[in-house]
């Protein structure tokens, strides 16, 4: 601090601070030698509360409103400092204004799925992310416990810690929930607010709680996808036996647009076969059932353009915190750009390539870096 700023402060007898950031907590005004005049006037606006802190020991806490400050309005500090009577001379103590509004911008993910055992699919591999609000309810504790004597205390110091303490609950109040994997879905609202209020209890030695918090996703692996898919298919076909003529229904079609490669004898078979369904289902109970006739075996295809079966989609590895994170499939990538754990300078890795690259530079991924900001410039 220059001569001009100590001048300056020898004349401001008004202590406020006005937010004109968004990632803001906790900010300590600035005073040189933290010299105070007594009578000055203390403004603290709404979603903030103002702490006074005397050689390192918590003071005064002052909510929403304008004070003079006086022995009579300041009695923690006035009993610290051996005040018995009215003292007009300057003080020094530290002056930290503590937002109290919501943050409602963090997100959260699970870098690693979470095992469940369900009742019906057994054990399971789930991953989910979403985003939740912090908000401060207790200033002197986060004082102590988590600013210190940082000047400008921000989200992204806490943040962290926070999407940490989050993946760490999140498998036990899932488990706790027992709630079935198919019902997952319709129960996320009651399944967050139950993590809301333990992840607040957790927080309350640091004076944060957690107001909200969202599930926005929970997923599975594609395998179980596909299980489920299959298991919804049969359930809308009844049983067995429609599901094995839904089946061969499918396959018609698809014998018929391949001429020349057995399709042909495969079309009749299966026509004969569903022809011989329909007569025994329609047939009365004195008429005699029509005895089933051999299907002709399908003549062996020959050589043709048939396009072979479609690759496997690709699997992709990414870096995070200098350990290697993965497979994932581009979906569960664009879980990993929610969740913050892949933006346009992460490193990224999949078969085929010759070495690890930025995730900005491979085009199969702009879609999903898309929405993602570039680094900010470097600050002056």
């Amino acid at each position: 601090m220059g001569l001009m700023d100590r001048i300056r402060g020898e004349f401001i007898d008004i202590i406020e601070w006005t937010d004109d950031g968004r990632d803001t907590i906790v900010w300590r005004f600035p005073r040189y030698g933290n010299e105070i005049k007594m009578g000055a006037r203390l403004v603290v606006r709404e979603s903030q509360v103002a702490v006074f802190v005397n050689e390192g020991r918590l003071a005064d806490v002052y909510q929403p409103g304008t004070y003079t400050l006086s022995t009579q309005n300041m009695p923690v500090l006035s009993t610290l400092k051996g005040w018995k009577h009215g003292f007009e001379s300057p003080f020094k103590a530290e002056v930290y204004f503590v937002t109290t509004r919501q943050f409602t911008d963090f997100k959260w993910g699970t870098q690693n799925p979470v095992i469940l055992r369900d009742a019906e699919f057994g054990m399971v591999r789930v991953r989910a992310f979403g985003t939740f609000a912090a908000q401060v309810v207790d200033a002197a504790a986060l004082l102590r416990e988590l600013v210190g004597t940082d000047p400008q205390f921000r989200t992204e110091e806490v943040g962290e810690h926070l999407r940490q303490l989050i993946v760490s609950k999140l498998g036990s109040a899932l488990g706790a929930s027992g709630v079935p994997l198919l019902d997952l879905a319709a129960r996320q609202d009651g399944i967050g607010q139950q993590l809301a209020k333990a992840l607040t209890l957790e927080l309350s030695a640091t004076g944060i709680a957690i107001p909200r918090f969202y599930i926005e996703n929970i997923s599975v692996p594609p395998e179980v996808e596909a299980a489920i898919d299959t298991r919804s298919r049969m359930a809308i076909t009844g049983n067995l036996d429609d599901y094995a003529k839904l089946q061969a229904a499918d396959a018609i079609p698809l014998a018929a647009a391949n001429p020349g490669t057995g399709g042909d004898a495969l079309g009749l078979g299966v026509g004969m076969a569903l022809g011989q369904r329909i007569v025994q289902s329609t047939s009365g109970a004195g008429a005699a059932a029509v005895p089933p006739q051999p299907v002709p075996a399908p003549a062996a295809p020959a050589p043709s353009d048939v396009p072979p079966p479609l690759p496997a989609a690709p699997r992709w590895f990414i870096a995070v915190g200098g350990q290697q994170q993965g497979p994932y499939d581009e979906s569960a990538l664009a879980g990993q750009v929610t969740a913050g754990n892949l933006s346009r300078t992460t490193l990224v890795w999949r078969s085929g390539q010759a070495a690890w690259q930025p995730a900005d530079q491979v085009p199969e991924l702009a879609p999903l870096l898309a929405d993602v900001p570039p680094p900010l410039p470097p600050q002056g």
